[in-house]
């Protein structure tokens, strides 16, 4: 590797037994079209659907919020690809921080994005009903909204079981077919948009600084998955070269169809009715095209795009349990590995804790889950982002005691200590009550962590 790689500055850390997986048993599927689809698939979902309408009481602050998000987004993504470089295994976020600073901090990596993971998937699958209702409408029967968005949930849940390679093939299918569609509705859009719409800039009442870090916050929500093909690296082709690749293309696909989708939404929906709306861009079209019919072609789309994500996002809430389960910080059952290369236990794990956090959003009333979720999500999101960012910290570190170009050096400082900055600032902007509750969430794991470690060996 070329000098300036200040990553490979210090000695390697021994494998673990989260290293040491079989190719028999864990077959690398994916390649760099694979790997940036699952980026692409696990980032574009939810998000770019559900969430104009939630940042919408914002005003188009927002946008300028999502051009900072995008900036960050691929730092993070730099940032994953230097550290799948020195270590080119599953479960990324949770391997750094613990060959870093050791098993408690790799622990609390684990448990926190592990938390974010399945938190995520239920809020993603309660935002599917809101497009499904445009091609069924299923009126305020809460049982059938229930329904549908558990479905949404367990069939990726089922694809997943049949295998990694099934889920690489899904994503790829999945992401061309919501992309094109995307691209398309968001370019044409633009030439029909109304500058009336737009509303005022900060409709939030509060100063630009904290509605900018506000609406940040919430629209994290759209680029979590950025991490994908680091999490995912021990199920990727040539890993030192693919996940960095994967994640830098897979995060500005992703930061280009959020741009023209969020611009056109915006100026095709009036400020007023986008807050109030269960399906934007259903709502967009609509107002582009007349009629319904192109928001009811829009909200097929929409619902594939989103069991897409989730399919891909299951696959990631079995990855990180999966590693550290192999190392003895996460309960056995997570190390399973079934004959599709997939930690079964993990995926259904997963998908029970997604169906608990389901049936509690329609019995607990209408609107009380997704918003409070997606907050929730950006702080465990974020803590494995800042202890990521601290190992390759360390690592620089370390390795600037070595022969190194300085450039380089500078290069990856610059781009480690601005993604600590960014994910810090992502966190204070999620709101006391989201980081009250995530510290919770992050808490209830060191009991689990203290009787991992205080059992009897054997």
């Amino acid at each position: 590797m070329p000098a300036a790689d200040t990553t490979d500055a210090a000695e390697p850390v021994p494998p673990s037994p989260a290293d040491e997986t079989p190719a028999s048993i864990r077959p690398k599927g994916f390649g760099l079209a694979a790997a940036t689809a699952l980026v692409m698939g696990n980032i574009i979902g939810g998000g770019i659907f559900a969430l104009p309408a939630t940042v919408a009481p914002y005003g188009t602050i927002s946008l300028l919020a999502f051009l900072v998000l995008s900036m960050g987004a691929v730092l993070l993504a730099l940032l994953f690809g230097k550290l799948a470089r020195r270590s080119p295994v599953t479960g990324g976020l949770y391997v750094y921080p613990r060959d870093a600073f050791g098993e408690f901090a790799g622990f609390l990596s684990a448990w926190s994005y592990w938390t974010m993971t399945w938190v995520s998937i239920a809020a993603l699958a309660v935002a599917t009903v809101g497009y499904a209702d445009v091609l069924l409408p299923l009126g305020d029967n809460k049982v059938l909204q229930a329904a549908v968005a558990m479905a949404a949930l367990w069939l990726p849940a089922a694809a997943n079981f049949a295998g990694t390679r099934w889920v690489g093939g899904v994503q790829i299918v999945s992401t061309i077919l919501k992309f094109v569609p995307l691209l398309l509705v968001s370019t044409v859009g633009l030439f029909f948009i109304d500058t009336d719409n737009f509303g005022p800039f900060n409709a939030s009442g509060e100063s630009v600084p904290g509605a900018l870090a506000a609406s940040a916050a919430l629209l994290l929500y759209s680029f979590l998955g950025v991490e994908s093909a680091a999490m995912s690296a021990g199920e990727v082709r040539d890993p030192e070269r693919t996940v960095g690749r994967a994640s830098v293309l897979g995060t500005l696909g992703s930061a280009l169809v959020y741009l023209l989708g969020m611009v056109a939404v915006f100026g095709l929906v009036p400020h007023g009715e986008l807050a109030e709306s269960g399906a934007p861009f259903a709502d967009a079209v609509d107002a582009m095209a007349g009629g319904h019919w192109g928001g009811t072609l829009i909200a097929a789309v929409a619902v594939a795009s989103m069991v897409g994500c989730l399919n891909g996002w299951i696959l990631m809430s079995a990855q990180m349990p999966y590693a550290a389960a192999r190392d003895g910080l996460f309960p056995a059952p997570f190390a399973r590995v079934g004959k599709g290369g997939v930690p079964g236990f993990g995926v259904l794990a997963c998908a029970v804790l997604g169906t608990l956090l389901i049936a509690l959003n329609y019995t607990a009333g209408p609107d009380t889950t997704f918003r409070v979720l997606v907050l929730i999500t950006t702080f465990t999101g974020c803590v494995p982002y800042l202890l990521s960012a601290a190992a390759q910290l360390y690592w620089l570190a370390q390795g600037s005691r070595e022969r190194v170009r300085p450039a380089g050096l500078a290069r990856d400082l610059i781009v480690a200590v601005l993604s600590f900055a960014f994910s810090f600032w992502l966190i204070a902007g999620a709101g006391y009550a989201a980081v009250y509750q995530g510290v919770l969430f992050l808490f209830a794991g060191i009991p689990v962590y203290v009787w991992l470690r205080g059992r009897p060996a054997g």
